[in-house]
């Protein structure tokens, strides 16, 4: 590294980058304004170049301010994991750790798990976030959240993955709606039946869409949820019918709802992984994290 540079002077380019704003990156620093006017400076003076634009109004990152700021990102990112891997030696299983996770499982899983982390790790200290797919991956690769839980198919890029367990559907209607005449439903009984899903961003949407593939099952482009109990209060309301996640529905999601149920055991399921950066030092925290949520899946279903 060139003398002069350090890891704090970086951290506050960081911050810039991700605000393009003084106050809210120092804010984001935990340091004053000046300080982190100063700290920039300084750097731009050890390497020669500007790395920001200012005006009164603005923050406009140079060409070579941002490709610097990625990859101070990056170092940051491996710092912080040199810290903790050196930690893991004396103290393994402690410290913080933020847990992401997409909104279709997260209020389902971890509640029931949260219990079982707190008993075997006393010392963990569990930060959860509840985040869409694509927000969680940015969030994992910038360093902001130590590992997710997400569901595939999903391009997750080269991420370490811990599988959890499949996750199938259950077909979600009124009472008495003709699509549960037959009492089991198939693909083909769905085919050319809008469903009433979650707006598009959620991978359920898209999971939904593809749980029978040569169905050609069609999105009710009427209406999209914002989550899942809203899309339960809807098809109760009897304006449609959806496809719910097993998961769901054993976390107790549609108990008293004014809805039939009825599996769908030859759809395509969503595989629910958890997944971390390769060059983290806590693979071994996050297998047995990865153990602890496959067993509370388990005990859910069994419930």
């Amino acid at each position: 590294m060139m003398p002069g540079i350090n890891l704090r002077q970086l951290a506050f380019l960081v911050a810039l980058s991700d605000q393009l704003h003084f106050s809210r990156a120092a804010e984001a620093c935990h340091v004053t304004q000046p300080t982190l006017s100063a700290g920039l400076r300084e750097l731009e003076e050890t390497l020669g170049v500007q790395l920001a634009e200012r005006t009164r109004r603005s923050v406009i990152m140079t060409p070579i301010g941002q490709e610097i700021a990625d990859r101070a990102r990056r170092l940051l990112i491996a710092a912080r994991e040199i810290e903790t891997l050196a930690g893991e030696q004396s103290a393994p299983h402690a410290g913080a750790l933020t847990l992401g996770s997409i909104p279709t499982i997260g209020p389902f899983l971890l509640p029931r798990a949260l219990p079982e982390i707190r008993g075997a790790f006393p010392d963990l200290r569990l930060y959860l976030r509840e985040e869409m797919t694509e927000s969680l991956l940015d969030g994992l690769h910038a360093g902001r959240l130590d590992a997710i839980v997400v569901a595939q198919p999903f391009d997750i890029g080269n991420l370490e993955t811990a599988f959890l367990f499949d996750d199938g559907y259950h077909l979600a209607a009124p009472p008495k709606h003709p699509a549960l005449a037959q009492g089991r439903v198939s693909g083909a009984d769905l085919a050319g039946k809008p469903l009433m899903l979650l707006e598009k961003g959620h991978c359920l949407q898209r999971h939904a869409l593809s749980a029978y593939p040569d169905a050609g099952i069609q999105q009710d482009e009427s209406f999209s949820a914002t989550s899942l109990s809203t899309l339960i209060a809807m098809v109760s309301e009897g304006l449609g019918i959806t496809l719910l996640p097993d998961l769901a529905i054993d976390a107790g999601a549609t108990e008293g709802s004014r809805l039939a149920l009825a599996p769908l055991p030859d759809a395509c399921p969503r595989h629910v992984v958890l997944a971390w950066r390769r060059t983290s030092a806590r693979a071994n925290l996050f297998r047995d994290l990865a153990a602890i949520l496959t067993r509370c899946r388990a005990e859910l279903a069994a419930a």
